[in-house]
């Protein structure tokens, strides 16, 4: 009877909880920035919850304190804790937020520089509760890219490269790892984003500079780690496909399905396939192009690969099953105003959100259906503002709940869990 009484209050407690608990996907946390960079970076919280009368709506948004920054990639899917990692970029600078209570969202850390490393992009949890993070530059060598006045500034003509970093949530270093390779001639190589393979004690980085401004980074190079103490192991460089640039600008690893082989997209629109990652000599095939470049951060579920295409302003989904030919199964368009670039699923595998992170003209948040038999996806037309006659929360001229009035950017979303 002790037990019975316990869960029962247990339950009724979750109740009276109402909105400080959500089951998965109820909410969407959006990483936004003011257009102008005259007001405050901040976080914003939208219902998502399809059965809400408030489905839609913005309920609650923070602010930063800090104007300009960036906001750019957060971890690509809500860990267990509730507690969202965000950076901005720009800034060099992130931030821990708690979204436990998705209403009332707090700050909990913020950090600049850490290990000698500056610019953090990346974020993922690794097994043991640990953080692991990509940082682009040495700490002294950070290129200046925006006063955070919004103002224009001069970029550094020289920097050297920076790391890995595994460190708790709150920014204390446990180890780091330098990306600096003296077997390979290219030292434009800036970390971007990281898979760990906790099973083979590997890593994977990818090598992409957020300066777009550095020309001589053409980034094709892919860097093989020992996971266990960050000793960088080895640095290959992508081969061209057919286009004879799909290989630069590497961007998103993502473990396959089979648990030990890896595929990497590039900015420029390139799909590849990573074998032999714990042997002495990794192998990369490319395998798939897509329209033009600047192909967006992607989502792996089960056997399909979710592709955000800009330049085809459409969100594409291939079968991956036999990963050295993939098939595509299914796209939407999103419209000719939208540049699709972030994407995340909830933890149902049945719904996508997308963002075109400050691309297009529309500035649009759109809500996906997918459907994980099938490939195929629909537009969730419910998902709009109230009273507009087309689908997604549109980011122009709103006022949010921390009482800024006007456009904001948004870039890394991720669903409540």
């Amino acid at each position: 009877m002790r037990k019975a009484f316990f869960v029962a209050a247990i339950v009724l407690s979750a109740a009276c909880r109402g909105d400080t608990a959500s089951s998965s996907g109820e909410y969407l946390f959006v990483w936004a920035g003011d257009s102008s960079r005259k007001t405050s970076d901040f976080l914003a919280v939208i219902d998502a919850a399809p059965s809400s009368p408030r489905y839609g709506e913005v309920v609650a948004s923070l602010p930063t304190g800090m104007t300009g920054t960036h906001p750019h990639h957060t971890e690509a899917e809500m860990p267990a804790t509730g507690h969202l990692l965000a950076n901005g970029f720009h800034a060099g600078r992130t931030w821990l937020f708690d979204l436990s209570a998705p209403r009332e969202p707090k700050i909990l850390a913020s950090f600049g520089d850490l290990a000698g490393f500056s610019r953090p992009h990346s974020y993922i949890r690794l097994a043991n509760g640990h953080v692991l993070a990509t940082f682009q530059y040495l700490a002294d060598s950070s290129p200046t890219m925006a006063r955070h006045d919004g103002g224009a500034a001069p970029t550094r003509a020289t920097r050297a490269t920076g790391g890995l970093v595994e460190m708790d949530e709150l920014g204390n270093v446990l180890r780091r790892g330098s990306a600096s390779d003296s077997a390979i001639p290219d030292k434009n190589v800036f970390p971007y984003s990281v898979l760990a393979m906790s099973g083979m004690d590997r890593a994977v980085s990818t090598t992409t500079d957020m300066d777009e401004a550095n020309k001589l980074a053409t980034s094709e190079w892919v860097q093989f780690w020992r996971l266990s103490d960050l000793t960088l192991l080895r640095s290959i460089a992508l081969k061209p496909g057919p286009r004879g640039d799909e290989h630069q600008f590497s961007g998103e690893p993502r473990l396959l399905p089979d648990g030990k082989s890896v595929y990497i997209h590039t900015f420029n629109c390139g799909l590849y396939l990573v074998r032999g990652v714990d042997q002495v000599q990794p192998s990369a095939t490319f395998v798939k192009a897509f329209e033009g470049k600047n192909c967006g951060v992607p989502v792996l579920t089960s056997h399909y690969w979710l592709q955000p295409v800009p330049d085809a302003h459409a969100l594409v989904v291939l079968d991956i099953a036999d990963p050295e030919h993939p098939r595509e199964v299914s796209s939407l368009s999103l419209g000719d105003d939208e540049q699709p670039h972030w994407i995340a699923i909830d933890g149902s595998g049945r719904r996508v959100v997308l963002n075109s992170g400050g691309g297009g003209t529309s500035n649009r948040l759109f809500v996906i259906n997918f459907d994980p038999a099938t490939g195929a996806l629909s537009l969730d037309e419910r998902f709009r503002d109230a009273g507009s006659t087309r689908a997604g929360v549109h980011f122009a001229k709103k006022l949010w709940p921390h009482g800024f009035t006007g456009t904001a950017v948004p870039h890394g979303t991720v669903f409540s869990r």
